[in-house]
């Protein structure tokens, strides 16, 4: 239905139209940017050749939205991004370009999910190692 209405206000633009629903997720994460995550997972991934490695702590509101697949699938995904990108902390993380995707960052992909579930997601800390 949000597709169906960003289509419909750029009057058929799909590039404004996209543009739009980013708009409109990032509205919603800031809207739920106070609210407190108490629930939540820690991710790894291990690179096949097994000399490097990631922790991410990844918190939202409830457990119900923790034990989702799409909270999964963010969690290793994010934990790959660790790896592969080497950020120095969880701002520097949400900053970079998304490994997938380098026209998007990591936290349009976080400020996604958070319009998907409807609940505050944040990453707590990420930890990264390597032999």
């Amino acid at each position: 239905m949000a597709c169906r209405q960003a289509l419909e206000k750029a009057q058929g633009d799909f590039d404004q139209a996209l543009k739009e629903l980013k708009k409109g997720n990032r509205e919603i994460a800031a809207k739920r940017a106070d609210r407190e995550t108490n629930q939540g997972k820690v991710f790894a991934y291990v690179h096949s050749n097994g000399k490097m490695g990631a922790l991410v702590a990844l918190s939202c509101e409830t457990d119900f939205v923790a034990r989702t697949q799409d909270f999964s699938d963010l969690g290793k995904e994010l934990a790959m991004q660790v790896v592969a990108m080497d950020p120095a902390n969880s701002k520097e993380l949400l900053a970079q370009n998304y490994i997938r995707d380098p026209k998007i960052l990591v936290k349009d992909l976080l400020a996604k999910m958070i319009a998907k579930t409807g609940e505050n997601i944040q990453v707590k800390n990420i930890y990264r190692l390597e032999i």
